[in-house]
């Protein structure tokens, strides 16, 4: 059972990790990294203020030290010139313990400056790869497009791509439904031609009607013309009507009659 699940444990770890490939733009992911280095560089840039910030303060702490350590110093020369000489010694102690805050502000404030001057250096650096790094991404993600795009348009021409594919297919299968129709048509064409097809509306005449509706009409006609003949000749039209056959050949009868087997 260890096996098998470290086995399946492993497939889908692959079949993720390809899932993501191909979910994964790295132009999404260029810019992704570059927004990490632009909050990066904002937190360095933080950093240095705030040292310079708390460096500011030791100054003006200091700048108040010193104004009180000579303020001291002006009251003890009065104090000795008054002959107080108890208030001359209690202003200068109060001096020397300033001056040892002085000592200890001014050590605090050169160990600011120096890490002020170290993040001010980092944050230069830092901004001069951000910078590059930025540089580098768009000629990345230039290239990529404009490889994308050729790939795109070389698959439309090949007719590879997933949605040319797609309309070939639909070609094809327009191609053979049209054949499938021209080639049903023509077959009913023919049957019909050919009689294999009765017509189920009833309107269609067999062949012995057809040659007698054919023969009826050659009849009308000459009588038609006989009269007009008639009419051009000055005469008038002949009382008794041309009976059918008159001043025509007669037609010769078959000598066998068409049999037509019953289906």
């Amino acid at each position: 059972m260890s096996g098998v699940m470290k086995r399946m444990g492993m497939i889908f770890r692959a079949k993720a990790n390809k899932a993501l490939d191909r979910a994964e733009d790295p132009r999404e992911t260029l810019d992704y990294s570059y927004q990490k280095q632009l909050e990066l560089l904002q937190k360095v840039r933080r950093g240095v203020a705030d040292v310079a910030t708390s460096r500011k303060r030791l100054e003006l702490q200091l700048n108040q030290l010193q104004k009180q350590s000579t303020t001291l110093e002006d009251q003890g020369r009065k104090a000795l010139a008054l002959g107080r000489e108890d208030l001359a010694r209690e202003a200068l102690s109060r001096r020397a313990a300033l001056q040892q805050q002085v000592t200890d502000l001014e050590t605090q404030h050169q160990t600011l400056q120096g890490e002020e001057e170290k993040l001010t250096l980092a944050a230069q650096r830092l901004q001069a790869k951000v910078d590059a790094f930025r540089t580098k991404k768009e000629t990345i993600k230039a290239t990529y497009t404009a490889a994308q795009a050729q790939t795109r348009i070389g698959e439309a021409f090949s007719g590879i791509s997933e949605e040319m594919g797609d309309v070939g297919m639909a070609i094809q299968r327009a191609e053979d439904k049209t054949a499938q129709l021209q080639a049903r048509a023509g077959a009913i064409d023919e049957l019909l031609a050919s009689g294999a097809l009765d017509d189920s509306s009833g309107l269609a005449k067999d062949d012995i009607q057809s040659e007698l509706d054919r023969l009826s009409g050659g009849t009308d006609v000459e009588l038609e013309l006989q009269r007009m003949k008639a009419e051009l000749a000055g005469g008038s039209t002949p009382k008794q009507a041309i009976e059918p056959g008159q001043g025509q050949p007669q037609a010769k009868e078959p000598q066998d009659t068409p049999r037509f087997d019953k289906q």
